[in-house]
């Protein structure tokens, strides 16, 4: 049967099978940024203010417990994204997503039942702290199940395409609290953060029809339900020779990265060698990190508050431009569609980071003077900025880390860039609005110089990956290592592989190590040439 029929999913194969686990992974990423959004316009409306009274006011003090009940969020995100390092190569990817799902569903649960006069304040916050963990987890695996279903000429745009739907997601949410905010009970605040269940219960079916990642399934020893899952992403029967082929390229990396990883520990995630995995995790977990410095955070979570109290605008008006302000976001990551594989990584980290730094400045020194008009000035800064994050670190940092790191370490490296992630996303969090009241446009001028100082960083070691397979990024880093070159500058002289010549590449690399023993070692001038005529032909 294997040699005549085309394995299904749900019905589907082939682009329509592909179509529909970008569809799942989407849906993931909307109900991420829905509830990334769904705070900004609750943390001081009138009713949730009543309800939690301990977060009415603009001082010092209430603005940090405003950072706070925000920023526990993270936390828990931080938590989730541990977990899915524990336990997440051990659940598989789609179990993972459920798992989070679930998690996400009770944390909701949790914070609509707080009233006040019945520890509501802690109850909210423990919710917050649940619905994070969920996330945490999803944001570890569903890029990592997405880049592993993708073909690598598309894999760039299918992830950007996860990713932009943060920035729907964040959308949906700022005029869902816009509408509600004219209600005058408490489903004002209760009714928005209800509403992402509906996200959770989508992804919960999509992922339940869904197949596992087949790379996931020839790490665990599963050849047979893998060769069916790659027949039907390929849309072939499971003889085809296209099929077969991918399946032995899968297993050789597995074979040249020391073995299934169901053997390896976590200590591999920090193993140097030919494997280079700790230079690739330090590399991904730093895109995630940079994210946060940037300032991203503080716009998307505080954009109405940073409208009210910075520019001095009324409730409603902060309320309809920080709608405004997440649809111009929403929109900006269109761009990213269209060159996110044609400029690559490098370029758009490039040119975000130094967009980033002047849309701050800007901010910065249209709030100086202290006066209404000029102040209005600082509100194109905060337009500026996130059109330049929608178009490029909003995507980049959840593609670069799941792409870059190996089989072997992969789940566990791309959930500690993701724990990186929600760490510094709740330090932002947590710290802006206390550095609004306190020290004013000096808060902005923080973050230009942060993203000044990541330029010559992703010049000097974040290597080019668009258009090369999963398996081919592991032989740019091992023809690095063996020969003591840059990854970045291999990644630019060495052309792209098919696929049989990644499997010739990948022998080449295991004879030179049975041949040389110790690599390391073997690196005199003569020996140097030869590999580096080999990288360049």
């Amino acid at each position: 049967m294997a040699d005549s029929v085309v394995p299904t999913y749900a019905g589907l194969s082939g682009q329509k099978l592909r179509f529909a686990i970008t569809a799942t992974a989407t849906i993931g990423f909307l109900l991420f940024g829905y509830d990334q959004g769904v705070m900004s316009g609750i943390i001081t409306g009138e009713q949730f203010n009543w309800e939690f009274p301990a977060t009415k006011g603009n001082d010092a003090y209430h603005s940090t417990i405003q950072g706070t009940v925000t920023s526990v969020y993270e936390l828990g995100c931080f938590a989730g994204a541990i977990a899915a390092l524990m336990y997440g190569e051990r659940l598989g990817r789609r179990k993972s997503i459920l798992c989070g799902a679930f998690i996400m569903i009770l944390g909701t649960l949790i914070q609509i039942t707080a009233f006040r006069g019945h520890w509501e304040l802690g109850q909210f916050i423990i919710g917050r702290i649940i619905t994070g963990i969920g996330n945490g987890a999803n944001t570890s695996s569903i890029p990592v199940w997405q880049a592993e279903t993708s073909k690598s000429h598309n894999r760039g745009l299918l992830i950007c395409i996860e990713a932009a739907m943060i920035a729907v997601g964040t959308v949906i949410a700022y005029w869902l609290d816009f509408g509600f905010s004219f209600v005058d009970n408490s489903s004002q605040w209760r009714f928005p953060i209800t509403f992402q269940i509906v996200f959770a219960v989508l992804l919960i079916i999509g992922i339940m029809i869904l197949p596992e990642s087949p790379r996931w399934l020839l790490n665990h020893g599963n050849e047979a339900e893998a060769q069916k899952v790659l027949a039907a992403l390929n849309q072939t029967t499971e003889n085809n020779e296209e099929t077969q082929m991918e399946k032995k390229v899968i297993l050789d990396s597995i074979a040249a990265v020391a073995g299934v990883e169901s053997t390896s520990g976590f200590k591999d995630v920090f193993s140097r060698g030919k494997g280079q995995h700790l230079r690739r995790m330090i590399i991904g977990a730093s895109s995630q990190m940079f994210q946060q410095l940037g300032g991203c955070n503080a716009v998307i979570y505080y954009c109405p508050v940073l409208f009210e109290e910075s520019i001095k605008l009324d409730r409603t008006l902060s309320l309809v431009l920080g709608g405004v302000n997440a649809t111009v976001y929403a929109l900006s990551t269109l761009f990213s569609f269209i060159f996110i594989e044609r400029a690559g990584r490098r370029k758009l980290f490039l040119i975000g980071s130094a967009g980033q730094a002047i849309a701050m400045l800007i901010t910065m020194g249209c709030l100086i003077p202290g006066t209404i008009e000029s102040a209005k000035g600082a509100a194109a800064g905060l337009f500026l900025f996130i059109i330049f994050f929608g178009a490029t670190w909003l995507e980049l940092p959840w593609l670069y880390p799941a792409e870059l790191s190996p089989l072997k370490t992969r789940t566990r490296a791309n959930a500690l860039s993701t724990s990186t992630n929600w760490i510094f996303n709740f330090l932002i969090v947590q710290i802006t609005p206390t550095m609004i009241a306190s020290i004013g446009w000096k808060t902005y001028l923080v973050f230009a110089i942060f993203n000044v100082s990541f330029i010559p960083i992703i010049y000097l070691f974040y290597p080019e990956t668009a258009g090369r397979s999963l398996e081919e990024i592991d032989i740019v880093f091992a023809r690095a290592f063996c020969d003591g070159a840059s990854p970045v500058r291999v990644a630019k002289e060495m052309p792209k592989l098919d696929v049989k010549e990644v499997e010739q590449a990948a022998g080449e690399l295991e004879l030179r190590d049975r041949g040389d023993g110790d690599v390391e070692k073997n690196t005199g001038p003569e020996v140097r040439e030869v590999r580096v005529g080999r990288m360049t032909e």
